[in-house]
C-alpha cells in the first residue's frame, strides 16, 4: 500500500466552516436605522438582506465578484451605501454612516471551538490557512472573530481572480502556504469545492455544521479527529 504524503497543511474554507453569519446583526442594523432614521425595522432589515444577497450574484451590476483591492472595496461600499440611501429614501451620506456603523465584519462570528480546534492543529506543527470566496478585507474579518493571528495565509477569491472551485484560487493558496498540494487536506461546506480540490490532488472533506449532511464532517473538531488519524498512520 501507498503511504499518503505527510500532512502539513489544512486549508479552510471561511463562512460555514470556521465562521458564520450572525443573522441577529441584521435585526440589531435594522433597530438602530429605524431610530437614526425614522423607518419601520422591518423595511430596513428586508432591504440590508436583499441588497447583500444580490451583491453576491456574479451577474448583478453590485456584485463584489469583480473586485480585485482594497481600493476597489471601498469604492464598492461607497456605492452600496448610495444604493441603500436610494432604496429606503434615506438622505445623502446616510448609507455611508450605515456602512461605518455596520461594516461587513460585525455580521461574521467564529465558530463556536474554533479557535481551540485551530490552536491544537498548529500544536502539531501544521500550516493553517484560508480560502474564501470574499472580498479582499479577508484579514480583517479574520481577524474580528479573533481568528487573524492563527492564520499563516488567507486568500479571498476577488485578490486572485479565481473564485471557488476555480482551481486557481487552490494552487494559489498552496503555493502561499510554501507546501504541495498533496500535502494539504481542505475543509469546505460546499461538496463542489471539496470535489474541485480532490482534483487537484489535495484531500478534501466536506463539512456540515448542521449536521445533516451524511458523510460529511459535523464540526471542527472532526476535522481534529481526521487530522490525528491521518497523522497516527503516516
Amino acid at each position: 500500500m501507498t503511504a499518503l504524503p505527510a500532512l502539513r497543511a489544512v486549508l479552510f474554507d471561511r463562512d460555514d466552516t470556521i465562521a458564520y453569519t450572525d443573522r441577529s446583526v441584521y435585526r440589531d442594523a435594522a433597530t438602530w436605522g429605524a431610530a437614526h432614521f425614522g423607518l419601520e425595522a422591518a423595511q430596513i432589515g428586508r432591504t440590508l438582506a436583499a441588497l447583500w444577497q444580490e451583491s453576491t450574484a456574479t451577474d448583478h451590476e453590485l456584485s463584489w465578484w469583480t473586485l480585485r483591492s482594497l481600493e476597489d472595496e471601498q469604492v464598492f461600499w461607497e456605492t452600496y451605501g448610495r444604493e441603500l440611501e436610494r432604496r429606503l429614501n434615506l438622505p445623502a451620506g446616510a448609507g455611508a454612516e450605515f456602512v461605518a456603523r455596520f461594516p461587513y465584519e460585525v455580521y461574521i462570528r467564529a465558530v463556536p471551538g474554533a479557535r481551540e480546534v485551530l490552536t491544537a492543529l498548529r500544536a502539531r506543527g501544521l500550516k493553517l490557512g484560508v480560502l474564501s470566496n470574499t472580498l479582499r478585507s479577508i484579514d480583517r474579518t479574520l481577524d474580528a472573530v479573533g481568528l487573524g493571528d492563527l492564520i499563516d495565509v488567507a486568500v479571498a477569491s476577488c485578490t486572485v481572480g479565481a473564485h471557488k472551485p476555480d482551481p486557481a484560487g487552490y494552487l494559489h493558496a498552496a503555493q502561499a502556504l510554501g507546501v504541495q498540494l498533496a500535502e494539504v487536506l481542505f475543509i469546505d461546506d460546499k461538496p463542489e469545492n471539496v470535489e474541485a480540490a480532490r482534483r487537484l490532488g489535495m484531500a478534501a472533506e466536506v463539512i456540515d455544521l448542521t449536521g445533516q449532511l451524511p458523510g460529511a464532517l459535523h464540526s471542527l473538531d472532526d476535522v481534529l479527529a481526521l487530522v490525528e488519524t491521518r497523522t497516527a498512520s503516516a
